[in-house]
């Protein structure tokens, strides 16, 4: 049972990459590596029942698999954009990595005008990217102050769903955009976005199910014993 999980997991993260976040068809092999080099340590060192250890946060973090700054602003009308001038260098600053001073830049943006749509949806943004895409409770905060602003706006709980995706929390991000989706009217700034990730995760959902549902191979057989 705990290999199914590894390898609907495995399959989960890699599809996630490509469909969600849009991976370029380049680096699909490097991943596919990587998901593999991954699932052969397991098999070698994996110890399910052990408790789970703290890790150190590391000096250097990988970019995120795509563009917030840029996903955020197209799921924005122009007149929702912030008029705040450090909202350029926060999102110049998550550009280059550096999350924690962003999101203390956008802190001190939505601190001085809480009615700023777009920083909130930023610094929850920039809060997740600095906790290597774990949904904090700061983070979360951000997106909810967001969403109150703005109750049918699309672009907090899509950029919520994506964090739970991050996490593993597939049906509860399918359930956010879902009711994201049925609340927001006709015609609203990114529904084809939101609606066609939600596609997409469904599609790998299914995929998943599928494969969980299909028999497990027979165990191989015992080699026979030599004559001698």
């Amino acid at each position: 049972m705990t290999w199914l999980i590894v390898i609907a997991l495995a399959a989960l993260a890699f599809g996630a990459a490509v469909f969600l976040f849009k991976l370029k068809k380049a680096l699909w092999s490097s991943l596919l590596a990587a998901l593999a080099v991954g699932l052969a340590g397991y098999s070698l060192q994996a110890s399910p029942g052990l408790p789970s250890a703290p890790k150190a946060a590391g000096a250097n973090r990988a970019a995120p698999l795509f563009d917030v700054v840029e996903v955020r602003r197209d799921l924005l009308a122009s007149d929702e954009r912030s008029r705040a001038d450090f909202i350029v260098t926060a999102d110049a600053l998550a550009r280059e990595g550096r999350y924690q001073q962003a999101a203390q830049l956008l802190a001190s943006v939505t601190r001085d005008n809480p009615q700023d749509f777009e920083a909130w949806i930023a610094e929850g943004n920039a809060l997740v990217e600095h906790a290597d895409g774990v949904l904090t409770v700061p983070a979360l905060y951000a997106y909810r102050q967001a969403a109150e602003l703005k109750p049918q706006h699309l672009a907090p709980n899509y950029f919520l769903g994506v964090a739970l995706i991050r996490q593993g929390r597939f049906l509860e991000a399918r359930q956010v955009w879902a009711d994201s989706l049925a609340a927001a009217p006709e015609g609203a700034v990114g529904r084809e976005i939101v609606g066609q990730q939600l596609e997409r995760l469904d599609a790998m959902l299914a995929a998943v199910s599928q494969m969980e549902d299909a028999p497990a191979p027979p165990p191989p057989a015992a080699p026979e014993p030599s004559g001698q």
